[in-house]
């Protein structure tokens, strides 16, 4: 892996994939490992040495959501997109949960190549219906977005903050994947305040979750080596200024392109993150 990272190949690669991932993830609010862990994924594919283990692309990837999320969640807060009383009780849960979740990832069940497909596809039948939500709503794209009609409550706020944080623990992601339909589906919140309340929890619980997996990513394995968390920060390190620049511009386009290209934004990449969490056979998705 260290020959790879010395490839000026692969350390433009390298930028690209920290811009890409800085846009999407800063303007639809989902930290950007959605796109991270598969691009890394293929990047080190074409390695010669051992296959890394995905627990060392989750790690790196939590450090880069917490780069991605700061400046995405200042340009939200200054556009009044985000909606405190939801905060209060999302982000509890989520900071509490994240623990577990990567807890929960470092179970023997998971080490295995096909350790997490099941609960993957679970939240690819999820994200189907997500999908098809905001397809229809496509057609009321042009009505003013509004927080009238919302249901923000202590149960609905703390559970999509535990079903956040559970996912963004255990796979390695921001979380707003889920939180952001899940905002729209059980606190009726219009798809900004969505997607700038999920980059403001991932500040925080992205941070925790990151914390924690480094921390404890000497015990899986690649090949017969223990994963090395110094690798987890030269990753990190390298995706992580060119993802802060991405994520400014994305937040920017959260707030001045129409809403439906946000919501054609969404769409497409919940249909990649769906693809990717059913574990389809696409290439290197497949392993």
């Amino acid at each position: 892996m260290i020959l790879l990272l010395s490839d000026p190949v692969a350390l433009i690669s390298l930028v690209l994939l920290g811009v890409i991932a800085g846009i999407l993830g800063g303007m639809l609010g989902v930290g950007g490992s959605v796109v991270m862990i598969p691009g890394l994924a293929i990047l080190f594919s074409f390695d010669r040495t051992p296959e890394p283990n995905q627990h060392l692309f989750q790690a790196a990837a939590m450090i880069v959501n917490v780069v991605v999320s700061v400046p995405a969640t200042l340009r939200h807060r200054k556009a009044g997109a985000l909606v405190a009383d939801a905060l209060v009780w999302m982000l509890p849960a989520a900071l509490v949960f994240v623990v577990v979740g990567v807890w929960v990832s470092n179970l023997p069940i998971f080490e295995g190549a096909d350790g997490g497909r099941w609960l993957g596809r679970l939240l690819a039948v999820f994200l189907v219906y997500v999908i098809v939500m905001n397809i229809q709503k496509l057609r009321d794209s042009t009505a003013p977005a509004s927080v009238d009609g919302r249901r923000v409550t202590p149960v609905r706020g703390s559970a999509v903050g535990a079903v956040m944080g559970t996912i963004a623990g255990l796979l390695g992601v921001g979380g707003g994947a889920i939180a952001v339909p899940l905002q729209q589906l059980l606190l009726k919140l219009p798809l900004r305040s969505c997607i700038g309340n999920s980059s403001a929890i991932i500040c925080i619980s992205a941070t925790i979750g990151a914390i924690y997996k480094n921390a404890t990513l000497t015990q899986h394995v690649n090949g017969s080596s223990p994963v090395d968390w110094r690798m987890s920060l030269l990753i990190a390190a390298m995706l992580a200024p060119t993802a802060w620049a991405g994520a400014r511009l994305g937040a920017s386009l959260t707030h001045s392109l129409p809403l439906r290209q946000v919501r054609l934004a969404f769409i497409a990449l919940m249909a990649v993150a769906a693809w990717k969490m059913a574990a389809l056979p696409f290439g290197p998705f497949s392993n």
